[in-house]
């Protein structure tokens, strides 16, 4: 029987199913039947491209002000941005990318030299005479 049920969800679904990121954007999973027809219902009333594509732009980044907050938000949380005494560097890495992208998908661009001196600054004193060192070099290329 679950055989059968396998068969009808291929039929009903084609063969990729719909998925969504969990965890701040780490870890993907399906969506069910009802959160994708959901996105049908968003624009079965719209008339032309346009309209679908504001509707969708609205539900999916939501309206100015809200994108404004969400940069705000990111802003303030990449200007606060520390390394934790129990975190290894690429846990640390992979929150800071976290920050950068969702910044980067709002239409905010950091320039690598100002991410870069970021990283830098927040590493361990335990590391310092490695900061130290690149920062040299950096500043011997210059």
């Amino acid at each position: 029987m679950a055989e059968d049920s396998d068969l009808w969800d291929m039929i009903c679904d084609g063969p990729f199913v719909p998925i969504k990121a969990v965890v701040e954007g780490t870890k993907t999973i399906p969506k069910t039947r009802k959160e994708y027809y959901d996105e049908y219902n968003r624009i079965s009333a719209c008339e032309s491209a346009k309209e679908i594509c504001e509707a969708l732009q609205t539900a999916h980044e939501g309206t100015t002000q809200v994108k404004q907050s969400k940069i705000d938000m990111l802003t303030t949380e990449y200007e606060l941005f520390k390394m934790k005494e129990d975190e290894s560097i690429q846990e640390m890495h992979t929150c800071f990318t976290s920050i950068i992208n969702e910044l980067h998908s709002l239409g905010e661009i950091i320039p690598t030299n100002k991410l870069v001196r970021k990283i830098l600054s927040v590493l361990p004193g335990s590391l310092e005479s490695k900061v130290n060192a690149i920062t040299e070099a950096k500043t011997c290329r210059s």
